[in-house]
């Protein structure tokens, strides 16, 4: 009796169903099932990162414009609604001395007060234009939304005081006349203040991109030798 012998293995014929097959050149997309590394075709703007840096620093020139001009209806809204410091001139040893009407009074604060909030809604209101307009975002975006802030709540503080009263008491309180009740100058005690803008244009425009921003596409592509058969026309697990 003879043992049965064992069929030899069948011969490569280098078919597309080879799994041992040797793989194409991975710079070219073949067949994932014939065993070559298939990459998605690629766009010609493929590696560039928006517009351009030319193209955003033109639209952070422009916001930083834009920003800082809405620092004039800051300043008139902060003179139109900020409450007034009431002062009073009188004489004494022949010469003029100016105090608070109200010693105990929050006028001063309520001074503050006004800005901070009108600087905050500003910062608000910018950052949601901004974000409307460009989505996209970008490092010179963000940093002209700050810088623009920050000059609109400086010529905000300026202009407000260039429209209150005069600097001048002690001319003020001899035009008036003695023990009559004149306002104080427009002034800003906490000059802390003067960040509200841009701290709550930065705050709100990350918020919005993190929230409703887009999103860049994950890269979809097939390492070299995994493609999505294994050869034999199964998928793999």
């Amino acid at each position: 009796m003879t043992a049965p012998l064992t069929p030899p293995p069948p011969p490569r014929d280098q078919s597309p169903h080879d799994p041992w097959q040797p793989p194409g050149d991975p710079g070219t997309s073949g067949d994932p099932s014939a065993g070559y590394p298939a990459y998605p075709p690629q766009e010609a703007s493929y590696g560039q990162d928006g517009p351009g840096m030319k193209t955003e620093l033109i639209e952070g020139v422009v916001v930083t414009v834009a920003v800082a001009l809405g620092g004039v209806l800051l300043g008139v809204l902060w003179w139109w609604l900020a409450p007034h410091v009431p002062l009073v001139g009188d004489v004494v040893d022949k010469s003029w001395v100016v105090y608070l009407k109200d010693s105990e009074g929050e006028q001063a604060v309520g001074v503050d007060g006004t800005f901070t909030l009108l600087a905050v809604a500003f910062g608000v209101l910018s950052a949601l234009g901004v974000f409307l307009l460009r989505r996209r975002g970008g490092v010179p975006l963000v940093a002209a939304l700050a810088l623009g802030g920050l000059l609109a709540s400086f010529l905000a503080w300026r202009l407000g005081m260039w429209f209150g009263p005069t600097k001048d008491v002690l001319a003020h309180a001899k035009a008036v006349g003695k023990g009559v009740t004149f306002s104080a100058p427009l002034k800003l005690g906490a000059k802390g203040a003067l960040l509200a803008w841009p701290v709550a244009a930065l705050v709100v425009h990350l918020g919005l991109t993190a929230l409703f921003g887009p999103r860049d596409p994950e890269p979809g592509y097939v390492e070299q030798g995994v493609g999505p058969a294994d050869g034999y026309g199964a998928p793999l697990a």
